[in-house]
């Protein structure tokens, strides 16, 4: 069965990214994970001139509640790399101490004077193609409302436990990175029911086209919606997204995502044809509220610290 882990780009690939990827916020609510297994142009190397160029990547971002974030990347020669083959289940990517699987990941970085580890095990009861572009490019979703235990090592502090967090494991794969986008995904826990979760995104497509969809998993149902309405903020210290959706089962959408805030985290990533760098804006500790209302029915979902907000380029 296809799990939407399946490995997309063989290593002779020369120019794609492909990424694995985890959001993890802590249980207890004093920051959130963001783990990266990375791929990119294989088969040329990389990007060779540029030092943080390396074809095989693991990164690791602390959001801490408290405090400003922090990133680690470790970069590896691809020939060290253990890879599934591609369109193949299940999922195996190992490079040295690191690796990512179809329920687990483990790490262990050393760098900048730092050392990360840790030790992952995680469940959930949805998975969701978000985009699917073919060869372009697609988003995949394998664990959207994902439960999280093990542990966590940043230096001397440990984080650790059966239930450490919640989030999502994703996997995302292109040619070339697009010239904007606006991510979220929120995770709702909820004390009379089982946990809901929210995904959207928005992506500019040739012809001035626009990709839109949001996918929300509550009450073990899952509704799609395309027509989503919205503004993005991103400067002037403000980092939000809201938007308005409908499905065709007539259920009304109102989200508000907040990224405002110390853990805004700013990042260079590196261009597939290896000509430069551009910014992502990515905030894991943000917080969102959806308002959800059909036949009359009016229900609020809100988190204060499970939600993440990310945005590239022009809006």
């Amino acid at each position: 069965m296809k799990t939407l882990n399946e490995v997309f780009s063989p290593l002779s690939t020369r120019r794609r990214y492909e990424v694995w990827f985890i959001r993890l916020g802590l249980a207890d609510g004093s920051g959130a994970w963001w783990f990266r297994y990375l791929l990119m142009n294989p088969g040329r190397g990389g990007c060779v001139a540029d030092p943080k160029g390396s074809p095989v990547q693991v990164w690791a971002t602390w959001f801490p509640r408290e405090g400003k974030p922090r990133t680690f990347i470790q970069g590896f020669p691809s020939d060290d790399l253990e890879l599934s083959p591609t369109g193949h289940s299940p999922l195996h990517y190992r490079i040295g101490a690191n690796q990512i699987n179809e329920d687990s990941c483990r790490g262990d970085l050393d760098c900048d004077g730092h050392r990360i580890s840790w030790d992952l095990h995680y469940q959930s009861t949805l998975r969701v193609t978000l985009s699917d572009k073919g060869w372009i490019g697609f988003s995949r979703t394998p664990h959207s409302d994902a439960l999280f235990s093990g542990y966590i090592a940043l230096d001397d502090r440990r984080f650790e436990g059966e239930t450490l967090g919640f989030g999502i494991q994703g996997h995302n794969c292109g040619y070339r990175h697009r010239g904007f986008w606006t991510w979220a995904h929120a995770f709702f826990s909820r004390s009379d029911g089982p946990p809901s979760t929210l995904e959207a995104l928005v992506y500019d497509m040739p012809l001035r086209l626009m990709f839109r969809k949001a996918v929300l998993w509550h009450d073990r149902k899952l509704y799609v919606a395309r027509t989503l309405k919205g503004t993005t903020t991103a400067e002037s210290g403000q980092f939000s997204w809201k938007f308005d959706a409908s499905t065709p089962d007539g259920l009304q959408l109102a989200a508000a995502f907040d990224g405002e805030g110390p853990a805004t985290h700013r990042l260079p990533y590196l261009k597939t044809d290896c000509s430069g760098n551009f910014e992502v804006v990515n905030n894991s500790l943000a917080r969102a509220t959806l308002r959800l209302q059909q036949a009359g029915r009016i229900e609020t979902l809100e988190t204060a610290n499970g939600a993440v907000l990310e945005m590239v380029g022009r809006r």
